[in-house]
């Protein structure tokens, strides 16, 4: 990887966004590196959680405007290409079975605040701003839109999808687009903290099961996301975390400590 910096920590997966010059913008070549880091098993390599940030002054630009000159001339087939490459870096976040968290500073647009934003965690540094800026140039924030509502209200999606201004940390801390805000000082400390915090009180197994869930049970009829989630329940009981965690409780009256 050209424009990924990786280093492993232990069960920490640190990912650096490591093209400053570019602010980080989602270029072909980089979709094709984060794709190809997010659809590993993890877990098997021994990661429980994920860490992205972003190198330089800004955590991600959005789209590359190389690529973007590119595009005003693709035919259809082209076009359907590249939507369903976008497609699979979010899907390859979303579907990570390892813990996500994304740790966000200076501007983070369109692609880039996609990126961020299918993490399971979002923190903000005190200067971070997020834009979803697509329909400003004509385009349609479609992908990001099937996510969104596992993190927002609807009136929201539609504040930052149909009336894209820069939104800044402490809103986006409001409205539920992040989950924590520090000063950028301790951007690293404060992800830390909160990697260490999940892990050390949940399951990996259950982390990637309940992770799996909400995305299969979004949107469906009350009855189906019901049996699926009675499904998981009950196939979750027969896991050796499960097994773990009722012996631990029973014997010493507290869960386990599972980092």
């Amino acid at each position: 990887m050209t424009l990924l910096e990786t280093r492993q920590d232990n069960d920490l997966l640190w990912v650096t966004l490591n093209d400053p010059e570019r602010a980080n913008a989602l270029s072909p070549a980089l979709i094709g590196e984060l794709i190809g880091l997010y659809s590993r098993p993890l877990r098997t390599e021994g990661v429980r959680a994920v860490i992205l940030n972003g190198a330089g002054r800004n955590f991600s630009a959005g789209a590359d405007l190389e690529h973007l000159r590119s595009l005003r001339d693709a035919g259809p087939e082209e076009n359907r290409r590249d939507s369903h490459r976008l497609r699979e870096l979010f899907e390859s976040v979303l579907r990570q079975e390892a813990l996500t968290i994304a740790l966000v500073h200076g501007a983070c647009v369109a692609g880039g605040c996609g990126l961020a934003t299918a993490h399971d965690f979002v923190v903000a540094a005190d200067d971070a701003r997020f834009l979803y800026s697509e329909v400003r140039i004509g385009f349609v924030a479609a992908l990001v839109a099937t996510y969104l509502p596992l993190r927002l209200r609807g009136s929201d999606i539609r504040e930052l999808l149909l009336n894209p201004q820069f939104v800044d940390a402490r809103k986006a801390l409001e409205i539920g687009l992040v989950n924590r805000l520090c000063p950028a000082v301790d951007l690293v400390a404060e992800g830390t903290a909160l990697a260490a915090q999940v892990l050390e009180t949940g399951s990996s197994e259950s982390i990637a099961r309940t992770k799996r869930l909400l995305l299969d049970v979004m949107g469906r009829p009350l009855g189906e996301a019901l049996h699926e989630a009675a499904e998981v329940n009950a196939a979750a009981r027969a896991t050796d975390d499960c097994k773990h965690g009722i012996a631990t409780f029973l014997e010493t009256k507290k869960p386990p400590r599972w980092r």
